[in-house]
């Protein structure tokens, strides 16, 4: 039950993005929003590790996990944020989010050498619920004009889906996610540097930036790795569908909104799904 209270949290970090920042994010460039988070983040998650580790000293994995961890870490928010850029908002949102699909049909690859027909069903009801919120009552278009954007888009989700199933078989003596947040920061400093001369942001978008390290990316990470390394992939898989209804339940909580019937409604497929998930990786073993 504990590995899943960790990934609950993670999530709750994610969903706390729209609320936290607004629109306060609109005005960076990728390579500044790479940079103004990634270093925060590479931050905290050291300094915690030394208070964790009793250690100054930060563990760096082998050479193949590291390579993981860039493709994981850094390779997956830089495509994400070109994503976003290159498609339009809910459309890009959607694919993305197919990260929770894949999770349910690898890890049950993974575990059972197959998938069952009702553990793949109720991934893609999961995923119909997610599609749900996201849209919230729009009409959504996929045009051909942002196949570049869509792509990239689906690429997130591979990415981030495979970068979790192997998370945990990893041959990493102690937690990666730390160093794994150094690659990504210093390769984001190296991207920004390169790309530059970028203007100085303004506190607000700076300020949303440094949310982003702290919450989204560095506390977040370190639930994540903790929720993969002793819970079942699958389950943790339908409960990550739970974000986008989070975030716009947040966004209601925090800033006086209404919340649209049909985000509840695709909050309640989310649940039922869940529900149903785990009782399809159960009866699946």
């Amino acid at each position: 039950m504990t590995s899943y209270l960790y990934a609950l949290g993670a999530i709750l970090c994610w969903a706390s993005l729209p609320a936290a920042v607004g629109s306060g994010l609109s005005g960076l460039s990728t390579e500044s929003l790479m940079f103004y988070s990634f270093v925060p983040a590479a931050l905290y998650l050291y300094l915690q590790n030394v208070v964790l580790t009793r250690s100054l000293r930060l563990y760096v994995p082998g050479l193949s996990a590291s390579l993981w961890g860039v493709a994981g870490i850094f390779g997956y928010h830089w495509v994400y944020y070109m994503a976003m850029d290159n498609a339009p908002l809910a459309e890009a949102a959607i694919l993305a989010t197919t990260w929770s699909f894949w999770i349910v049909v690898f890890s049950s690859v993974l575990v059972f050498r197959r998938i069952k027909g009702s553990v793949l069903a109720t991934a893609l009801m999961g995923m119909a619920g997610a599609a749900l919120v996201i849209s919230a009552g729009k009409a959504l278009s996929f045009d051909a004009v942002y196949m570049k954007g869509y792509l990239q888009a689906l690429l997130c989700g591979l990415i981030w889906s495979s970068f979790s199933v192997a998370l945990p078989r990893l041959d990493s003596r102690h937690s990666p996610m730390a160093a794994f947040t150094v690659y990504a920061a210093a390769l984001s400093t190296a991207l920004f540097l390169l790309t530059g001369p970028h203007p100085v942001p303004d506190a607000r978008s700076l300020a949303s930036a440094v949310y982003v390290g702290l919450v989204p990316l560095g506390l977040s990470f370190f639930l994540w790795n903790r929720a993969l390394a002793t819970g079942n992939l699958s389950i943790i898989g339908f409960l990550s569908y739970l974000t986008p209804p989070l975030a716009v339940l947040l966004v209601a909580l925090i800033h006086g909104q209404h919340v649209p019937g049909r985000v509840l409604l695709g909050m309640g497929v989310i649940i039922a799904a869940s529900i149903l998930g785990k009782v399809a990786v159960g009866g699946a073993r």
